[in-house]
């Protein structure tokens, strides 16, 4: 379970203008208080961790931004300050004159206890990169880990905007027995990145926020001068680290690659593909989806592969349960479904020809659009016709194949393949073609399949059908699907029983809460 100190937050409030910080203490005890803004001319509000709240019907003068300006350290060039011995942040919008007209108090906790979530891979000594959103809880996480780390090992943090280590020249008690290095500016982190390791012989460097290309290009020479990396980057998934020009080498980089007429044949793919630049900077990415839920990938290098081939290594997931307990779910395998149960029905093998590698589908009810996007998403050579003598396979959906029309009964008379969908997404069309390609259905991301299905799921009913069926899933991607179907406003329930257990999206509204804005 989580200790939080809390003890702090009386500090921030008193930098606040007394009507502020005391309808602050109206709202909420404080403990899921994650900023307060006040800019000029509105009214000033409070971001909890599940809504906003306005604090006051009163706009906020230049007097009131002025009274905690006066009260917080100097600002940097990077439009931060802070209170000296707190993790407290506070955040400057300046108009075109440089005057300070919006401030973002960002409540700083030491969270003690939420690290034995990845403790195992703090103590391999492989090198970790935490990918998530702002206010998502990575600098928390990194603020623990330098503690934790710094028991048994020499750790240097390197801090730039003074976030880990608190303002002021004397650390936070929430990062140990770790050194800290403060930067004078952000433009300089990357050399006092090289600094640290150079003077001052650390086993450890903890970095919040790499955002630019020196700073990941200084992380990759700290890497391989053997000293363990922990950092934080922003961003949601790998594929967004991937498609960030100044950050993709962290995780190895992309370069377009030309291949032989042998090579691009062998592998069924265009002559010019992408592959990886170089080995990944860190060995583990962890993507922080919220403060309770994490996904892993254990071997950077090989998920970055497989997703510039068409395809995603399933990741760890891992998570607390309504106990604090931490659970693990190793990555999915592919479950031998019974006939009935599985959600295509081929009624023979395919043999696609080694000399032809192009699979012609004659699709029947089935949406074209999205069976060319399931064929890209996994790099596919497929071609729709319009003949059913000249198709390798049927693609339908189950009400059709009920109802036997003409020609699903002639494919039957041919003996064509027929694999029967049971929905129209995009997601069902890539595990039947996987199946007919013969590819390893477990080497593709669950993950990422069952938020697409649910995607499209969602739309289904947005447009008018009652309700949709998912595919069963575990609880926590079950969970995520539920989320998913709130913020669209949309009821959903699940139903039987494990492992077969799944999310049904009905086309009902949720009834908004009034007053809340989420």
């Amino acid at each position: 379970m989580q200790d939080r100190d809390t003890d702090d937050l009386n500090t921030l409030l008193r930098v606040l203008p007394m009507e502020v910080a005391e309808a602050v203490r109206q709202q909420d005890d404080g403990v899921d208080l994650l900023e307060v803004v006040l800019d000029l001319g509105r009214v000033p509000e409070a971001r909890f961790l599940n809504n906003e709240v306005s604090l006051d019907d009163r706009e906020v003068t230049r007097s009131e931004i002025d009274y905690v300006v006066d009260r917080v350290s100097d600002f940097t060039t990077d439009n931060r300050a802070g209170i000296e011995r707190t993790l407290h942040r506070i955040s400057a919008i300046r108009n075109r004159r440089g005057d300070i007209v919006g401030l973002t108090l960002r409540v700083g906790r030491a969270v003690y206890g939420t690290i034995d979530i990845i403790r195992d891979l703090l103590e391999s000594g492989t090198n970790i990169l935490l990918l998530g959103k702002p206010g998502v809880g990575k600098t928390t996480l990194l603020r623990e880990a330098a503690r934790v780390l710094a028991e048994q090992k020499r750790v240097v943090v390197v801090d730039t905007s003074n976030e880990i280590g608190g303002d002021g020249d004397i650390p936070h008690p929430a990062i140990g027995r770790a050194r800290r290095m403060q930067v004078p500016a952000p433009e300089y982190q990357h050399e006092v990145m090289i600094e640290a390791v150079e003077n001052h012989m650390p086993e450890v460097i903890i970095i919040d926020e790499i955002g630019r290309e020196a700073e990941a290009m200084a992380a990759r020479t700290i890497a391989e001068r053997g000293v363990q990396l922990v950092g934080t980057a922003h961003g949601q998934t790998m594929e967004n680290l991937l498609q960030n020009p100044t950050l993709a080498d962290l995780v190895g980089g992309i370069q377009a690659v030309t291949l032989s007429d042998e090579e691009a044949r062998r592998r069924g793919t265009q002559k010019t593909v992408l592959e990886r630049k170089a080995p990944p900077t860190f060995d583990v990415l962890v993507e922080i989806k919220d403060r309770q839920h994490l996904v892993v990938h254990h071997d950077v290098a090989a998920s970055v592969d497989a997703l510039l081939r068409g395809r995603s290594r399933p990741p760890e997931i891992r998570y607390r349960d309504d106990s604090g307990q931490v659970k693990i779910e190793q990555p999915a395998t592919s479950p031998q479904l019974r006939p009935e149960e599985s959600p295509l029905r081929p009624a023979a093998v395919v043999e696609v020809p080694p000399q032809q590698r192009e699979l012609r589908v004659y699709a029947y009810g089935v949406g074209k659009n999205r069976l060319r996007q399931a064929a890209q998403n996994l790099h596919l050579p497929v071609d729709m016709t319009e003949m059913i003598q000249n198709a390798d396979a049927v693609l339908t959906l189950k009400n059709y194949y009920r109802r036997r029309p003409q020609p699903i009964t002639d494919a039957e008379k041919q003996g064509v393949p027929i694999y029967v969908l049971r929905s129209n997404t995009v997601s069902q069309m890539e595990s039947v073609l996987a199946d007919i390609f013969g590819l390893d259905v477990a080497e593709l991301d669950p993950m990422s399949i069952a938020m697409r299905e649910t995607e499209e799921a969602i739309q289904m009913v947005l447009q008018g059908q009652k309700a949709v069926d998912l595919s069963p899933r575990s609880s926590y991607i079950r969970r995520l699907q539920h989320q998913m179907a709130r913020e669209a406003n949309l009821v959903s329930h699940s139903y039987g029983k494990d492992p077969r257990r799944h999310v049904r999206i009905f086309g009902t509204q949720r009834q908004a809460e009034p007053g809340v804005r989420s």
